[in-house]
């Protein structure tokens, strides 16, 4: 399970990792927080569990593979970027964060973004053929959301990575995620990282509501 750490003060983002030590897989590090500290960010809640650095990069392939190598370096265990940026793109930021990942750590996951899981309706480009290009480019797996899991799993097999956020567990409040599934059925579709943000982060008793998250996935 990947925790979202979407806060902007530094210290409560570090209270929040250590609460949840032993219990969350990753903790996620994304544009809200990283934005106020920086490289800071990820090393203060790394000491507490492996870091998801979610920046979404999407940009022109050499800025890109520039960026995704000084991610690297930071000792992030995944990194996303947009899979709208093309293969061209994708291929970059793999090949940057294969040249910055310290010596004593293995390469960071880089998993693509397909549609983000606030949008809905007609229109969006398909997760599944953004998937299958992400994953032909050399990306470790994508970031899909809601009903589009099923059919990237068909597309991409068995041994990429689907990284599934808007995870909300039954009748918690689905906030302006338009796309959820609860952890059970994101598992059942084939979901390997649930990402859980709100539900953990705003209850009384963060490390209580993760276990039973994990327990109903168990």
């Amino acid at each position: 399970m990947v925790v979202a750490l979407d806060v902007s003060d530094l210290d409560a983002a570090e209270t929040l990792a250590r609460t949840l030590e032993g219990t969350a897989g990753l903790l996620k590090v994304g544009l809200e927080l990283f934005a106020a500290h920086g490289p800071a960010s990820v090393e203060r809640v790394r000491a507490f569990a492996p870091v998801f650095l979610d920046l979404k990069l999407h940009d022109i392939p050499t800025t890109v593979e520039h960026a995704a190598r000084n991610a690297a370096r930071l000792g992030i265990d995944m990194l996303t970027v947009h899979a709208l940026g093309g293969e061209a793109m994708v291929a970059a930021a793999v090949r940057g964060a294969s040249d910055g990942a310290p010596a004593d750590r293995p390469t960071p996951a880089v998993v693509a973004v397909t549609v983000l899981s606030s949008l809905a309706g007609e229109g969006l480009a398909s997760p599944a053929s953004l998937a299958f290009e992400a994953v032909s480019a050399g990306a470790s797996g994508v970031v899909v959301s809601g009903d589009d899991v099923s059919d990237v799993r068909d597309v991409v097999g068995e041994e990429a990575i689907l990284v599934v956020p808007g995870i909300r567990p039954a009748g918690s409040n689905g906030h302006d995620q338009v796309r959820i599934l609860t952890p059970e059925e994101a598992i059942e579709r084939g979901a390997d990282y649930l990402v859980v943000g709100r539900a953990i982060s705003e209850s009384r008793d963060p490390a209580a509501v993760a276990r039973a998250i994990l327990a109903s996935v168990r």
